[in-house]
C-alpha cells in the first residue's frame, strides 16, 4: 500500500470552503500521519465585470448560508463596495507563492486569506492587501509580491486549475483521497463534520486493507 493522501480543492475566494475550514481542521488534527495536498480550483478566475446589484444579492444570500451552517463569522459591509470585480486569480496566484516560498501545504494561509475576506472585509483582489497578509503570515512582503506576480507561479496556479477539472471537480470545497495511484471522491460542496469524519474514516479503511 502506498501512502494515503488528502487532495484537496478550494477557492481563497469561495464563502462554503471558509465554512468548510473548521472540517479541514479537524480532519489534519484527526490525521496528522495522512499529508494533505491544497490545490486551487479556479472559482473566477480572471473576472473583468463589475458585480451587478444582482449579483451581490446572490452572494449575500450564499453568505447567510454558510453563516447559518458552519457558524463561521462574515462581515456583510462587503457588499457596500462599489464596482467590485469578483476575480479570484490574485488570491490563489497569493496561496500558491505562499506554498511555493514557504514549502507548506498553504492551508494555514488559505484560512488566513479567507478570514482576510470574509470575517475582516479586506479586498484580496488587490495585490497590496495580499502581500500585507503575507506579511502578517511572517512572510517578507517585498520577497512574496515578486514572487506572487511572476510568471512561474501563474503557471503553476493555471496548472491546479488544469488539474482539478481533469479530475472531474465541478464545485468547492472538494475533498479526494488518493491511494495506489487512484483518486477517490470523498465530497464535494460543504459536509458536517459528523458527515465527513464517518465517510474518511471508511475510505481510511478500505484503502489500509489493500495488499
Amino acid at each position: 500500500m502506498g501512502q494515503l493522501r488528502f487532495i484537496y480543492f478550494a477557492d481563497p475566494m469561495c464563502s462554503w470552503c471558509w465554512g468548510f475550514s473548521p472540517n479541514m481542521k479537524n480532519l489534519q488534527e484527526r490525521h496528522p500521519d495522512i499529508p494533505v495536498r491544497l490545490g486551487v480550483g479556479g472559482l473566477y478566475p480572471g473576472v473583468t465585470k463589475p458585480m451587478t446589484e444582482k449579483a451581490k444579492a446572490e452572494v449575500a444570500k450564499h453568505w447567510h448560508h454558510v453563516e447559518e451552517a458552519s457558524g463561521q463569522p462574515f462581515d456583510y459591509s462587503f457588499f457596500e463596495r462599489g464596482e467590485f470585480v469578483y476575480d479570484t486569480l490574485p488570491a490563489s496566484q497569493a496561496l500558491v507563492a505562499e506554498k511555493r516560498m514557504t514549502g507548506s501545504n498553504g492551508m494555514d494561509f488559505l484560512n488566513r486569506l479567507h478570514a482576510a475576506f470574509y470575517r475582516d472585509s479586506r479586498d484580496v483582489t488587490d495585490r497590496e492587501v495580499l502581500a500585507d497578509v503575507a506579511a502578517e503570515h511572517g512572510l517578507d512582503r517585498d520577497e512574496f509580491m515578486a514572487t506572487m506576480t511572476n510568471d512561474t507561479v501563474r503557471q503553476l496556479t493555471e496548472r491546479d486549475i488544469h488539474f482539478a477539472r481533469s479530475l472531474g471537480v465541478q464545485g468547492f470545497p472538494c475533498l479526494l483521497g488518493y491511494n495506489e495511484e487512484r483518486y477517490r471522491l470523498i465530497s464535494m460542496g460543504f459536509q458536517t463534520w459528523d458527515w465527513l469524519e464517518k465517510v474518511v474514516d471508511r475510505w481510511i479503511g478500505k484503502a489500509r486493507t489493500v495488499n
